[in-house]
């Protein structure tokens, strides 16, 4: 069963697990220690296994619980092997955070199929696989949360991200399709669409695409780039009992980006 909230705290994940896919870095790692810090124990769960390990002690040496599993989110079988890991070691999953994700930039023109494959695969194949795995488990213990990582891209067209646009477009319509079916089992399915988020990628990005910082700061009402503690509280909102009648939702986290249509 979902664990008893005794400190009446609607946003208390104590006795709560909760998986981040590539919650080894960026987005990933800011939501992984917001829910660490309201006390959901961190299954952190990507490929690079070392950077896995650093987000661990990182997350442990700040007093967190915290834990790592190999994924391959394209991999049934990897996918399988690391929600049965999880469970094992932990006893329950609570909270699923599908946050594992790529891209390639390139016009539609220029992108081979395989590349396009590549990163429908990695973020839209990659929640689906993720998320089916964990379902008999949060249904068993009587719910869950699932968070689904949008874009800006999910609303907006990019001429140099058409697989990316398309995979976190399907985003959405997975998140309703999962809330409506999964509603009946108390399972919440919700997405959080991030604007642009000073991060390792979108430094790259703004290598790549030379007026991309401009463009953001002039497009932004609140005149900055987020940071990725900027996506910890939306987080913990969907994953806590505060939540408990939203689902099929989703939530832009931008300084007001979307807002201006």
């Amino acid at each position: 069963m979902i664990p008893e909230n005794k400190s009446g705290d609607m946003f208390d994940l104590k006795g709560r697990v909760a998986i981040v896919t590539g919650g080894n870095g960026g987005i990933g790692f800011g939501i992984a220690h917001g829910l660490a810090r309201a006390g959901a124990r961190i299954i952190i769960a990507a490929r690079n296994e070392d950077k896995s390990g650093t987000a661990v002690l990182n997350l442990q040496a700040m007093g967190f619980d915290a834990l790592s599993v190999y994924v391959d989110v394209t991999d049934e079988e990897s996918v399988k092997h690391m929600i049965q890991e999880a469970a094992h070691r932990c006893g329950r999953i609570d909270i699923l955070v599908n946050n594992a994700g790529i891209n390639i930039r390139k016009p539609v023109q220029d992108l081979l199929l395989d590349e396009w494959r590549h990163v429908m695969d990695t973020n839209l194949t990659g929640a689906f696989l993720c998320s089916r795995s964990a379902y008999p488990y949060m249904k068993k213990i009587g719910g869950g949360k699932v968070i689904n990582i949008g874009s800006m891209l999910s609303i907006f067209g990019a001429s140099y991200a058409p697989a990316y646009g398309a995979s976190k477009g399907g985003i959405l319509q997975l998140t309703k399709s999962m809330a409506v079916a999964w509603a009946i089992d108390n399972i919440q399915v919700n997405a959080v669409l991030p604007g642009w988020i000073d991060t390792e990628l979108t430094r790259q990005a703004r290598k790549n695409v030379s007026d991309l910082h401009e463009r953001v700061i002039n497009r932004t009402p609140a005149g900055k780039w987020g940071n990725i503690d900027d996506l910890a509280g939306v987080a913990v909102f969907l994953a806590s009992s505060a939540s408990d009648f939203v689902t099929g939702a989703d939530i832009s986290v931008d300084g007001g980006y979307s807002a201006l249509g």
